[in-house]
């Protein structure tokens, strides 16, 4: 390579790879999907390190996607859907409207604003050990009467901080 190529090449800075915002945080749509990944392994009761050998990588690798830090390609996303028995549509359902309806440039703007993961209750361990310990009552009468238990005291709580 010439000195002249040198000079023109752009060169890639920690944390500003591909997919990255501008800050360099990872893509909101990147967070999404390792959040559905993990969401899906943690309802199954599958370890990290389960799922990695499951798809041939390290539980490390496994973390990095969870956590949005890596990209998941078209292969290994496929891989993911069959291994954790979800089609790969699953991966993409419920992403917040602010995500989805960017492009790409405006995705990267976003950087500056909250990220909106952080109250997403669905990422929250209580709710994965909640929706865990519900599956596993096998008598579907209770785990029917424990639904509109928890339902019910969801709308009385409601009701009175709108009393307030």
């Amino acid at each position: 390579m010439s000195p002249k190529d040198e000079n023109t090449m752009v060169k890639n800075t920690r944390g500003r790879g591909r997919g990255r915002t501008a800050s360099g945080k990872p893509n909101p749509v990147d967070i999404h999907v390792g959040a559905r990944v993990r969401l899906r392994r943690t309802l199954l009761g599958m370890s990290q390190e389960k799922l990695g050998e499951a798809i041939g990588l390290t539980f490390q690798q496994v973390q990095k996607y969870e956590r949005g830090a890596n990209r998941v390609g078209a292969s290994r996303l496929y891989d993911l859907s069959r291994v954790l028995e979800v089609p790969v549509s699953f991966f993409f359902d419920d992403m917040p409207d602010e995500i989805s309806s960017k492009s790409v440039h405006e995705r990267r703007e976003m950087s500056e604003s909250p990220d909106p993961f952080d109250n997403d209750p669905m990422n929250r361990r209580e709710t994965l050990e909640l929706v865990r310990a519900y599956y596993r009552i096998t008598d579907p009468t209770q785990r029917k009467r424990v639904f509109e238990l928890v339902k019910s005291m969801g709308i009385l709580v409601a009701d009175n901080e709108n009393a307030k």
